[in-house]
């Protein structure tokens, strides 16, 4: 028997539960959402990986190590000397720990304002929209509602051969947490994950190994901004090996022994540290009863129609648990979507113009199509660049490096993907969505006026450059 009803039940909070539960409750429907992450302190923590040991927490790491790397290496340019700087990790990893907990927080006040009831334990869909939850100490409880939405995320996936020990072998979370700077890091895994936990690392010090098992270094992202990328991680001091495919972690007294294998044959390498970064799965374990009719595909996830249905009578599917990019913001919009949906609203989520980002430093964004899948799909294409080199803004910063790549349909002009490296590109990407959105073309983002000095003029120069108008390089 069902304890309580609602109109609505989200399995999860993270980006896109708690996004989408939100919405519902702003549509007026009876809202409830059920998590079992438990934060440091023992409690329920809202905001699934994302809030509590992805998104948030590793970008507060970033930052925070991104200011000490800037002592020694680009405030001397300034004339700015400082002598004698360390890191005091306590206060490091703290700083990080309280930004967590206050936007953990701030989603239970949310909630709290919104009317969403939350409930603290794992949930499971049961046939006829019911979800069962258990709590921490084993109790159960069901509850009911007309639509059931499914948004359980993704966990990390672990190799067979090199399993996390939370200790010597790690995850992303485990990652964020190191008590002292390892002397030794080594991450398997050339991924968003990798690169952004790798620089936390290597710019407080430690020696950062990044084994790939790809040829190519970010294969998802433009072949040119890859290439750019790759040289100015390699002057950070990420030595980065592709190709290299890991067979073997054993812990020892003096580190993790690794063995892999690479163009020239089997090698080795002691870490003190080993981060596992190849990728995440969607976490559908225990989630769904035998019966309820719900399907998974061949990689475990919840399989959707366009509007995110699972076929299942008022049952729906969202963010990482489904086919798509695992981007906490994607997950957000389809949360949104579905909550309109539900509420017989017209919901909306562009796959085609989710733009993408790595905040390492450089950072690199994109949206829309690489010119390999346009070669490959036989779009016709023009192409416009121009490099942050001669940015008035950039040099003034120190951070003259990277450019931005813009590719526009050769008939049409209609802007096709846009890709960068260099400072602040994850805010730039942002015009750049807006316009394709709308279905703008190079020659209207050559047309607007961009404030001077600002990084966005690169994005204006790589729109002139299209039709070969730029007017600070060479056409």
């Amino acid at each position: 028997m069902s304890d309580q009803k609602f109109d609505v039940i989200f399995i999860g909070a993270g980006p896109a539960g708690y996004v989408g539960a939100i919405r519902a409750a702003q549509l007026g429907l009876k809202v409830a959402c059920v998590d079992a992450f438990t934060g440091k302190d023992g409690k329920q923590a809202l905001g699934g990986t994302c809030l509590n040991v992805g998104c948030i927490p590793s970008k507060a790491l970033l930052d925070s190590s991104k200011q000490f790397y800037n002592i020694a290496h680009n405030l001397p340019v300034h004339g700015i000397t400082v002598d004698g700087a360390k890191v005091d990790l306590t206060t490091f990893i703290g700083r990080k720990d309280k930004i967590v907990k206050q936007f953990t927080g701030g989603i239970g006040q949310l909630f709290k304002a919104n009317k969403v009831t939350p409930f603290y334990g794992k949930g499971k869909l049961l046939k006829g929209n019911q979800v069962e939850i258990t709590a921490q100490d084993g109790s159960k409880q069901t509850i009911s509602a007309t639509n059931v939405v499914l948004a359980s995320g993704s966990v990390p996936i672990e190799l067979p051969f090199a399993k996390f020990d939370g200790k010597h072998i790690v995850d992303n979370a485990g990652a964020l947490d190191f008590t002292e700077v390892p002397k030794r890091l080594g991450v398997i895994g050339a991924g968003v994950i990798g690169l952004e936990l790798g620089s936390v690392w290597r710019r407080l010090g430690a020696e950062v190994t990044v084994l790939e098992a790809m040829p190519d270094f970010l294969g998802a992202a433009d072949a040119d901004i890859a290439k750019i990328a790759f040289k100015e991680f390699t002057k950070l001091g990420l030595n980065i090996k592709m190709g290299a495919k890991l067979s073997k972690a054993e812990v020892k007294k003096d580190g993790v022994h690794l063995v892999y294998a690479d163009k020239d044959g089997e090698q080795s390498l002691v870490v003190d540290k080993l981060l596992v970064a190849v990728g995440r799965r969607a976490y559908t374990d225990g989630l769904l009863a035998d019966d309820t009719g719900v399907k998974l595909d061949e990689r475990g996830r919840i399989v959707v129609d366009e509007h995110n249905h699972t076929g299942v009578d008022g049952v729906w599917a969202i963010g990482d648990a489904v086919r798509g990019p695992m981007l906490a913001h994607k997950g957000s919009e389809e949360g949104v979507a579905v909550a309109e949906w539900i509420a017989g609203k017209a919901g909306h989520v562009n796959f085609d113009t989710i733009p993408w980002v790595i905040y390492t430093e450089p950072e690199i964004a994109w949206a829309g199509k690489t010119e390999k899948q346009l070669k490959e799909e036989g779009v016709p294409y023009k192409v416009g660049t121009f490099p942050f080199a001669a940015i008035g803004r950039a040099v003034a910063m120190n951070e003259a490096f990277g450019q931005v790549k813009m590719l526009a349909h050769a008939e049409t002009d209609r802007i096709l993907g846009v890709h960068m490296v260099g400072p602040g590109v994850s805010e730039l990407i942002a015009e750049c969505v807006v316009a394709m959105e709308f279905k703008g073309s190079s020659e209207d983002l050559a047309r607007i006026v961009h404030a001077h000095p600002t990084l966005s003029e690169a994005v204006h120069e790589a729109a002139l450059s299209v039709d070969k108008r730029a007017i600070h390089k060479g056409n």
